[in-house]
């Protein structure tokens, strides 16, 4: 297991180089640029002094090759000097962000939290859901709990997020009161108080997303269970005597779970990349936002980072996802 996953790292070096040269190029090739934003009433030698201040005048194989030195070395510096108190990252030049002249990795930093708190929870609880539902439909496949649990994840998966997210916010906020309609950045929790606002605020996004998780993996978990169910060594087990519950629970379970593993793994990154409709929706200030406003200001150098961020964070947990099949498979070996 410690070869397979050594290999796969090395693997993955130059795949996540390939990856970042496209990413720098469709990003950097893309129309628009933050100096078209400017009125033409400015000089053209004030102009020219605002592009090189920016650096978007140097050759792209130039720019490229610093934008890399600075996320794989100067970046992480910066990350030991703020957890450890060393100072390998001073007076060097960072990824700054061209619309606020700030750096990119702190930005991110501070819109984070917002992001984990309200993504994280919506997919944690639509995972906790799915499961369980997947199961018991799969057990009883076509009785009325499976027909319900099949009628609402279907509406799960195929409505919208912003029109379930409008729908939620017409009734419980327009019509009821109960929640909030825009989501406040600006709280923290410091009491019991503020700890219950903030449940609130986030009930409706994350209600949002959370469904349309739970929908998409619980068809997946069904899906799975029944074509184990139907199995050789499901009947053997049934015909030596074997408690029902120990059956499905321990040998179908387990050999169901690895396709949803997948599914799982490969969706955890969309926490880290945020719900940009909903995050629209109900203005929370994470990192869909944060996508959409450099998207919208041509800060090429915020774009380039949060998509290559997700890039990275897409191979890590494929890597981890391929390293749980051996964990819940022992049949399964990468030697």
């Amino acid at each position: 297991m410690l070869t397979y996953t050594f290999r796969r790292l090395l693997v993955a070096i130059p795949t996540l180089l390939f990856i970042s040269l496209v990413i720098f190029l469709l990003v950097d090739f893309a129309p628009g640029s933050p100096m078209s934003q400017i009125p033409l009433t400015v000089p053209p030698d004030v102009r020219l002094r605002m592009i090189e201040a920016l650096g978007a005048n140097e050759p792209i194989l130039i720019r490229f090759g610093k934008w890399l030195y600075q996320f794989f070395i100067i970046e992480p510096a910066y990350m030991m000097d703020a957890l450890f108190g060393t100072d390998l990252g001073q007076g060097r030049l960072r990824i700054l962000s061209w619309q606020s002249r700030s750096p990119v990795m702190d930005i991110i930093a501070e819109r984070l939290p917002q992001t984990l708190t309200v993504i994280g929870s919506a997919y944690l609880i639509g995972v906790l859901i799915a499961v369980p539902i997947g199961i018991y439909s799969a057990y009883r496949q076509y009785s009325w709990f499976d027909q319900i649990g099949t009628f609402i994840a279907m509406i799960g998966f195929s409505v919208p997020t912003f029109f379930t997210g409008v729908l939620l916010i017409v009734i419980f906020s327009v019509w009821l009161g109960w929640f909030p309609s825009i989501y406040d950045t600006t709280l923290r929790v410091t009491d019991w108080d503020s700890f219950l606002m903030q449940v609130r605020q986030m009930a409706m996004p994350v209600a949002v997303l959370a469904l349309y998780n739970a929908a998409q993996i619980s068809r997946y978990m069904r899906s799975s269970m029944l074509e184990n169910l139907g199995q050789d060594y499901v009947r053997t087990a049934r015909a030596k005597g074997m408690v029902e519950r120990v059956v499905v629970l321990k040998h179908v379970l387990r050999n169901s779970l690895i396709p949803v593993v997948t599914v799982i793994a490969l969706g955890i990154p969309t926490i880290f990349a945020g719900a940009i409709i909903t995050e629209q929706v109900f203005k929370v200030n994470g990192l869909g936002a944060l996508l959409i406003n450099a998207i919208h200001g041509s800060d090429l150098p915020m774009v380039q980072t949060l998509t290559f961020i997700f890039a990275v964070l897409i191979v890590l947990f494929n890597l981890i996802a391929d390293i749980l099949y051996g964990i819940l498979d022992p049949r399964i070996r990468y030697d």
